[in-house]
């Protein structure tokens, strides 16, 4: 399996392509790594050094590799925080590349915009871009219910709210979507969501609710899902192996107190969650 990822990197700690292409090494698959800055540390710190690079210079990395003439063999893109709009077109260009090439390949589109205790943290534009552009190329969608929210302008309050945002993201063009970090009015308070939709199906998977506050889990649980529906095809049990094995290396990342996600430490997590749990019809 090879898969395109287009994301951030860092130095230090795991987000971006630092988060995601690990698990994915872990598991067996080869990562065509293309990072979208450089960075010392992710900037939750509030200070980091590093560089931003432009779409001109992620476009010739993808050209690249495409004269390798590997690209047919690309089984799927992943991309996750777009930093400014001419980065998201150099990843929509790879995708439409990757297509022509291969078109049985997947798009994996992580659609990042912020989170219920940041609020947007993508600058001005990007939402608009992700609705307007990126929805329509994907194949696999992988918001969180904030990002959801802001996409379809729906609440998820209620399990029927939430599969009916769902649907109409699958109407903006992915055939697959997968809601993270879900709590409506049915979800215990010591418990999390998460709830996939494709072919008119749904499953939920409820985890324990961890004292963990982290960087970098949407971007390994992405990579995981992507992963494991890439294997299997079969959306509900590509979100039991995903969460499961995020569970556990959340859980030792919370036991050990560590401010960065335990990606390494916790690495048999991903061939071997210690904890399973199973998606059920809803």
């Amino acid at each position: 399996m090879n898969i395109l990822s287009i994301q951030s990197w860092v130095a230090y700690g795991h987000v971006g392509n630092a988060s995601a292409a690990f698990p994915l090494q872990r598991l067996g698959a080869e990562v065509w790594a293309i990072n979208t800055v450089q960075f010392s540390n992710h900037t939750g710190y509030g200070a980091w050094t590093g560089d931003v690079f432009s779409g001109a210079q992620i476009g010739r990395l993808v050209d690249g590799i495409a004269a390798r003439g590997v690209l047919g063999r690309c089984d799927a893109v992943l991309s996750g925080y777009v930093g400014d709009h001419s980065i998201g077109e150099a990843i929509l260009a790879a995708v439409r590349q990757v297509k022509a090439a291969n078109p049985a390949a997947l798009y994996c589109c992580d659609p990042v915009i912020g989170d219920d205790d940041t609020g947007d943290y993508v600058r001005p534009g990007i939402a608009d871009f992700l609705r307007q552009e990126a929805i329509a190329a994907a194949d696999i969608l992988t918001p969180n219910r904030f990002e959801v929210e802001r996409l379809t302008g729906l609440a998820c309050r209620t399990m029927t709210e939430a599969k009916a945002a769902i649907t109409a993201l699958q109407a903006m063009g992915p055939r697959c979507v997968l809601l993270t970090s879900l709590a409506t009015d049915s979800t215990p308070a010591d418990a999390i969501d998460m709830l996939v939709g494709e072919a008119g199906a749904f499953h939920l998977l409820r985890t324990p609710r961890l004292n963990l506050a982290i960087n970098g889990a949407g971007d390994a649980i992405a990579a995981l899902f992507l992963f494991h529906r890439l294997r299997s095809g079969d959306a509900a049990r590509a979100l039991q192996e995903a969460g499961s094995s995020i569970y556990g290396l959340l859980r030792q990342t919370a036991a050990a107190g560590s401010r960065e996600i335990l990606t390494v430490a916790a690495q048999e997590e991903f061939v071997a969650p210690s904890h399973r749990f199973v998606a059920t019809p809803c």
